[in-house]
């Protein structure tokens, strides 16, 4: 048990710690190219700032630190202390049709591909509210 709980800590510390790294080195039009090939706007709306459930976010203007820590979390479901819980966002990051394999079924995004979906959402005109 202490074991687990020790590679459990570990994979957080990585994954934190690569969450932090930053998105200066991201690839802005390669970001909003996954985004339109990768559908976002079926669920997060036009400009990504108009969710078609109020249960969505809205995502334009939101930290791109942020966003690629909350992307590869979605990589990481199943895992209580790292990953989070959500079939769509996780279908979406595991497998999506924007990215293919070289038989050309979809597969999981990249870490840089993350970083670069995260950098074009943040490039994105947003309400996002960060001080009342």
């Amino acid at each position: 048990m202490k074991t687990l709980k020790a590679v459990s800590f570990a994979l957080g510390a990585i994954v934190l710690g690569t969450a932090a790294m930053s998105a200066s080195a991201a690839d802005i039009a390669a970001g909003k190219a996954l985004v339109e090939k990768g559908g976002c706007v079926a669920c997060h709306g036009k400009g990504l700032n108009a969710p078609i459930s109020p249960d969505y976010p809205k995502l334009a203007g939101q930290h791109s630190d942020y966003i690629y820590h909350a992307l590869v979390a979605y990589q990481t479901s199943g895992n209580p202390l790292v990953g989070r819980n959500n079939a769509i966002m996780a279908g979406q990051v595991k497998s999506n049709p924007a990215v293919s394999d070289k038989d050309g079924k979809p597969r999981e995004f990249t870490r840089k591909e993350l970083k670069d979906i995260a950098a074009y959402i943040e490039s994105l005109p947003g309400d996002l509210v960060l001080r009342k």
